[in-house]
């Protein structure tokens, strides 16, 4: 009897076994986090859970090592277990989150502080995480098949015999990724400022090519964005697609009215594939921000963001019908043609446009000798049209690719896919007018001061250098009998990299226009040089510009501008002169008057205050451990006076572990 009793213990303790470990495991998940939400409260609450929860764990073994080296017994420890380890873990958690924040690259200037993260719907973020991670471990995995990995700690040398085949595998690895990463690409190979001539050349093959979507699909898209069937609002369309790229594809239709219209359509489903893509990119970008000091010359996280920024506003076709409608109406009754928005039927996903009855550039040598139109003439048209965008109206078509110019039967130029549009302010105007003459004078200073008005500037003291430089530049590109054509701006700006000229999105799609449209026009007219013709054609434009209508409006803008500070300057000279003459003048000077200022002293202040309270109550809490006797708790123990001093240790290492965190978070390189 007393064998099969204790079989059937063992039996029912080999049973009940694995729900032990499982609610241990639970139990320990639970204080893990717990630790974690209650230190992150504790130092200040932004910090990363990742971060956290790795802290606690560290934490939680270093509060049972301790508790098991201070516990009189092992019967006492399995007592008072909760009570001897919850205080050490915590403690230790928050001191290995400040070791972790100090640890931690410093934060650079103008980056976002982490918050605390939103706790995430667990099926949706799995999923998420899931296709994020799958489509993460194959770009991955096509680098590492290209060979591209060892290039990436520092490629910038392409001159070297190790790293001759990077722009080759880049090419590769972007071409296999497909879709939002080969647009990245082709907008890499528009940088000369931040990339290298050997990477443009390959980059600039790239091609954003997809098969064609689903019919059914792109029908029932059709339906959920126009309210009905195509065949009720097209008296024709062609389900074929006559172009299919990685985000959308075009089709032809007729309207009912008979109007001939180009229909572009977004691909099904498309937005979340972008999504996903563009936030791996921007993870890429961070992590060789981290890791790399060439991205962090080129200013890879803000490129990333840009890029992203770009493409999510071309999955809204709303804002590619506005900027059609933008370059149309700036156009006016310019001899280079621009198609018509049908607005009533365009939305989100679906863009409907005039169809515009022509050939490409790169089929347009046949069509232009059955009309007998000059294909020099028809280049200065397009350059004309081009520099009166950039120069007088302020928004631009920025992407003039032979694909994207066209000759019409009647043999006039015109310009399709707005996807791409710069919008340039009245300063930037005027320093790109100036920059333009300065390279027809080949005047150095002018160029100078036109490029930091047009340019972040990372140093003040750069001027006298960057002048030097322009002018060994001009010399070597700009002297007698040499050739010059669009490519001078982009080694430019490639010259201009080690300054630490930073110029906003929409000057660099200037330069990048000009460099295309030059490849454009030489299809039209081989041999055309886009700076030597433009000295033909800027000349009215610049006259227009400084017409004498012009310089009297810019004077009237002016004096109406100063109209009330010369309406009250009589009045103020009198006082002051007054003032003077009665011995009452005086000045006084505001120290931190502006916001940040005061922001910065109230942050310095209260971290000195928490200082000076944790080291105080650091102090007084030993004193207090050091009076003998005294009162003792009603149960027994310790001294009200120590248990007063613990808690104090406890306080006083809260605030001065606050105080570092936070000095911590602040570093900036």
């Amino acid at each position: 009897m007393l064998g099969r009793g204790r079989l059937a213990t063992d039996l029912h303790l080999a049973a009940t076994q694995p729900q032990v470990q499982l609610g241990s495991r639970v139990t320990f998940i639970v204080v893990v986090f717990l630790l974690a939400l209650i230190s992150g409260r504790l130092l200040g609450g932004r910090i990363s859970w990742p971060k956290q929860i790795l802290a606690a764990f560290f934490g939680l073994i270093v509060g049972v090592i301790l508790a098991f080296l201070t516990s009189p017994s092992p019967q006492q420890l399995e007592v008072d277990l909760g009570a001897q380890v919850a205080l050490p873990a915590l403690l230790a958690t928050m001191v290995v989150t400040t070791l972790f924040e100090l640890m931690a690259t410093p934060r650079r200037p103008g980056a976002p502080v982490q918050r605390w993260a939103r706790i995430p719907r667990p099926l949706r973020a799995t999923r998420r995480w899931l296709g994020r991670t799958t489509r993460y471990l194959q770009i991955v995995w096509i680098a590492a098949r290209n060979g591209l990995n060892p290039y990436l700690g520092e490629p910038a040398d392409l001159d070297a015999p190790a790293r001759r085949g990077f722009p080759v595998r880049l090419r590769r690895t972007l071409e296999q990724s497909e879709g939002v990463f080969i647009k990245l690409g082709q907008l890499l190979s528009t940088r000369p400022d931040v990339v290298p001539p050997a990477v443009i050349a390959q980059l600039a093959s790239l091609q954003d090519a997809a098969p064609p979507e689903d019919t059914a699909a792109i029908a029932t898209l059709l339906v959920e964005e126009l309210g009905a069937e195509p065949s009720a609002v097209f008296a024709e369309f062609d389900e074929r697609p006559i172009a299919a790229a990685s985000i959308a594809q075009v089709h032809r239709a007729r309207l009912k009215s008979g109007e001939q219209v180009v229909v572009k359509i977004q691909r099904p489903n498309i937005r979340p594939v972008v999504e996903r893509d563009l936030d791996i990119m921007r993870r890429l970008a961070g992590s060789l921000d981290r890791r790399a000091a060439w991205a962090r010359r080129i200013g890879a996280v803000a490129l990333a963001d840009g890029f992203a920024q770009a493409i999510t506003e071309e999955l809204d076709f709303r804002i590619e019908a506005g900027n059609i409608e933008a370059v149309r109406a700036a156009a006016g009754g310019a001899a280079v043609d621009v198609p018509r928005v049908f607005r009533e039927l365009s939305t989100r996903r679906v863009l409907v446009i005039e169809w515009l009855d022509g050939v490409s550039i790169r089929e347009a040598g046949q069509r232009l000798d059955e009309l007998s139109v000059n294909g020099r003439d028809l280049a200065r048209q397009l350059l004309l049209f081009m520099l009166r965008q950039i120069m007088l109206d302020g928004v631009f078509h920025a992407d003039p690719h032979p694909g994207n110019v066209m000759v019409l039967r009647d043999g006039r130029p015109a310009l399709i896919d707005f996807g791409s549009v710069g919008r340039l302010d009245a300063a930037q105007q005027s320093a790109l007018r100036r920059l333009l003459v300065s390279v027809d004078r080949r005047n150095a200073a002018q160029m100078r001061d036109a490029l930091l008005e047009l340019a972040d500037v990372g140093d003040a003291r750069v001027g006298d250098v960057l002048e030097r430089a322009l002018s060994q530049f001009m010399a070597r590109r700009l002297g007698p009998g040499m050739v010059v054509g669009a490519d001078l701006f982009a080694e430019l700006l490639q010259m201009l990299v080690g300054f630490e000229l930073r110029f906003p999105p929409h000057v660099t799609a200037v330069f990048r226009a000009l460099v295309t449209l030059e490849g454009t026009l030489a299809q039209l007219a081989p041999g055309f040089r886009i700076l030597d013709e433009s000295r033909l054609v800027a000349a009215d434009l610049l006259h227009e510009a400084m017409a004498a209508s012009s310089i009297q409006q810019a004077m009237r803008d002016e004096v109406l501008e100063q109209l009330p500070i010369l309406k009250r300057l009589p009045r103020r000279v009198d006082q002051l002169l007054t003032t003077t003459e009665r011995g009452q003048l005086s000045v006084r000077i505001s120290l931190f008057s502006g916001e940040e200022d005061r922001r910065l002293i109230a942050t310095m202040v209260g971290r000195a205050l928490l200082a000076f309270l944790g080291t105080a109550a650091g102090v007084i809490s030993v004193m207090l451990l050091g009076v003998p006797g005294g009162p003792r708790f009603y149960f027994g123990g310790d001294t009200i006076l120590h248990g007063l001093g613990y808690t104090g240790l406890v306080a006083s290492l809260i605030l001065v572990l606050r105080v570092v965190l936070a000095v911590a978070r602040d570093r900036v390189v």
